[in-house]
């Protein structure tokens, strides 16, 4: 993680440029008032963005919370959504271009999964089904995995309850977690 942010203030500072860059490259193209209002605006629609977004977030969460369902989506949704405006509201041509490009609908789902495929490969998978719900599972059948070697029980301590013992025979279940696929 730590050899990614190194490049931050690099990658900023070529932001900066190519903001600038097209700035005078539209202004010279529509007139530099025209490209000023485009901005201006761009900002006012950013912080109506941020201000409903962040409301529509944040009941969103607060009614997964009370009907006991994970609140991975609306979280992602509002994660996406804030992003947007926070893009559209900063000063800049091209950060208002992929702000306003993140709140169309069909970006902002294909965006949304990403963060959260994001999410997931960055926390626990217990965490994960708690945040996001239960995945489906593909199960197949076939022989067991081979016994590891070596002892696999720990001695219980001195005046523990030992576990019990299963009544049947126990069969071992081999899978792996099928991500769903993007909503159609």
């Amino acid at each position: 993680m730590r050899g990614r942010l190194r490049y931050v203030p690099l990658a900023l500072l070529a932001l900066a440029v190519v903001e600038v860059v097209v700035f005078v490259l539209v202004g010279r193209a529509i007139g530099f008032g025209w490209t000023i209002l485009i901005g201006l605006a761009a900002s006012v629609l950013g912080m109506w963005l941020l201000r409903r977004e962040g409301l529509r977030a944040w009941r969103g969460f607060r009614d997964a919370a009370q009907s006991g369902s994970p609140p991975g989506e609306q979280v992602t949704d509002g994660v996406v959504g804030l992003a947007a405006g926070l893009l559209l509201a900063a000063p800049g041509l091209v950060s208002g271009a992929v702000g306003l490009l993140l709140a169309v609908p069909p970006v902002r789902r294909l965006t949304r999964r990403r963060v959260q495929v994001a999410a997931e490969r960055r926390v626990s998978s217990a965490v994960a089904g708690d945040l996001f719900g239960p995945r489906r599972v593909r199960v197949h059948r076939g022989e067991p995995a081979a016994e590891p070697a070596g002892p696999t029980l720990t001695k219980p301590e001195p005046g523990a309850a030992a576990a019990p013992e299963p009544a049947g025979p126990t069969e071992v279940i081999e899978g792996e977690i099928v991500e769903p696929g993007p909503r159609r």
